[in-house]
């Protein structure tokens, strides 16, 4: 079991659970469930050692669009925005994103490895 997979897990979770709180508009509310849900299934399948295709789907999907998705207007109306929200998808889209990287260098590492 990684830890990359269960804090992309935890981060889905959280994503799901923060859709729920008084932070946002509706669009921010769906966007985060739909994301959670992605970002959660997609974690649980990277908990097995040696998945490592899961995290680019994390990295783009959970740590790209969170992190454009806190500037669209729809998403994140600015009248009725609180800055807590905004903060949250960033903050969880650089983790998730940061997982994202360390899949790539553990693949990079790998095809090394077997060059050696």
């Amino acid at each position: 079991m990684t830890w990359k997979g269960w804090t992309a897990l935890i981060a889905g979770v959280w994503f799901i659970i923060a859709g729920f709180l008084p932070l946002g508009v509706t669009g921010n509310m769906l966007n985060d469930v739909i994301v959670g849900i992605i970002v959660a299934i997609v974690g649980f399948m990277m908990l097995p050692e040696g998945a490592s295709w899961q995290g680019w789907i994390i990295g783009l999907v959970g740590g790209v669009w969170m992190i454009i998705a806190a500037f669209i207007p729809y998403v994140s109306d600015p009248s009725t925005h609180h800055l807590h929200n905004l903060a949250n998808d960033i903050v969880i889209g650089i983790i998730i994103l940061i997982i994202a990287l360390f899949e790539r260098s553990k693949k990079a590492n790998s095809k090394t490895e077997v060059k050696s």
